[in-house]
């Protein structure tokens, strides 16, 4: 991960217990049964909720509610170490982590007492929820509908590629109040059980096998208004406030799959032998592990970089958000795909366990905001 002698940042002593805290946690509970769990399709909620404790069900929430209150630096330290055992347990937290601080942010003080204690605790899980069928890049066009009656909303339409589906207690939806675009959305909490509420059968996918994904389904669902997150067309600015710290979560993802999937090449180069002399003897060989620790390393820095300025509140935070999230995730996949080559046809087994991190990262240059969108979003802050 970091080279403690010479970090990037001059991390403190809190942040290297935090980072060797979370690093022992993924070797341990992690690591040793991240295979089972992708070829059971397994979603260890025990081991999820044993971050709780460590201060993970709510890392930059507030801690009157029992949010650990650290920076989206710690954060993403977090959330890399974790993923060096398994990136779709890491992201499974990081999703809950951002519905929570959506909550923490921009809900009432009354809003933020009931639900927050038990986000925080991992009572609850949360899910967030503003894909559609019809709309996922175009996140504003969403047509799921929420019509007030009375003290509820009744909501009607269907989200797409829900983590969590089914599974988590809550759910985080944007849901259209008003008129067409951003200023009709709205965001309302919505309880599992709530009648009305249903989800479709689990999607086959190609990587992050350990964690549900599916349709959160709203046929007149009937939500009591009091669930509404600050007020009526403020939806679309509270999601998008809650992507950016998204897409450095699922950067620091894809920086700890990487560097898992660079250790196991190292170790591999040192142990197979070919032509009479380990593949770590091999210039080219060489070249290529040098060029991949430091292809990962930039994009470490320049995430730790975006972090600090979304803690710092800067103006072009979020600039550096999608730059991250697009540098992080795009590195953190070819690092992950040159070290299956290293492994040559080993690499392609799943004992081996680089082929499942292949598997969960390439998502990871799909979701909160393709990369496409991240570089739209660097261009309109450039021109």
């Amino acid at each position: 991960m970091i080279d403690q002698a010479n970090p990037p940042f001059s991390l403190n002593e809190d942040q290297l217990a935090i980072q060797e805290m979370s690093r022992t946690f993924a070797d341990d509970r992690i690591a040793p049964f991240a295979l089972d769990w992708d070829a059971r399709e397994h979603l260890p909620l025990d081991v999820i909720r044993e971050t709780a404790p460590l201060g993970m069900g709510g890392i930059y929430v507030r801690e009157d509610v029992g949010g650990s209150n650290l920076s989206r630096l710690d954060a993403a330290l977090i959330f890399e170490a974790l993923a060096t055992g398994c990136p779709a347990f890491s992201a499974y937290i990081s999703i809950h982590n951002m519905a929570a601080w959506m909550v923490d942010q921009f809900a009432s003080e009354e809003q933020r007492q009931a639900w927050l204690p038990k986000l925080t605790s991992m009572e609850w899980i949360a899910s967030y929820c503003l894909t559609e069928p019809g709309s996922g890049s175009d996140a504003a066009a969403l047509k799921t509908k929420a019509v007030r009656d009375g003290d509820d909303y009744i909501i009607n339409g269907t989200k797409q590629f829900i983590s969590g589906a089914g599974v988590n207690e809550v759910y985080v939806v944007m849901v259209r109040t008003g008129e067409d675009g951003p200023k009709g959305i709205s965001t309302l909490l919505v309880e599992k059980g709530t009648p009305g509420l249903s989800f479709g059968p689990p999607e086959k996918k190609m990587g992050w096998n350990m964690q549900p994904t599916a349709q959160v389904i709203f046929e007149d669902c009937r939500v009591p208004a009091k669930n509404l997150i600050n007020d009526e067309g403020q939806g679309f600015r509270i999601a998008m406030a809650g992507l950016d710290g998204g897409r450095l979560n699922i950067g620091a993802c894809s920086l700890g799959g990487a560097q898992s999937a660079l250790e196991k090449a190292q170790q591999y180069m040192n142990e197979r032998k070919a032509f009479g002399k380990s593949l770590s003897q091999f210039q080219a060989l060489q070249f290529k592990l040098a060029d991949m620790a430091t292809e990962l390393e930039a994009a470490r820095v320049l995430l730790y970089s975006a972090a600090a300025k979304l803690d710092a509140k800067s103006p072009d935070a979020g600039k550096f958000c999608a730059m991250a999230k697009r540098f992080a995730t795009d590195t953190g996949f070819d690092v992950a795909n040159d070290a299956l080559q290293l492994h040559g046809g080993y690499g392609y087994l799943a004992e081996y366990g680089v082929e499942k991190i292949v598997r969960d990262l390439r998502v990871h240059q799909i979701l909160e905001g393709t990369n496409e969108i991240m570089r739209m979003i660097i261009a309109r802050n450039l021109i």
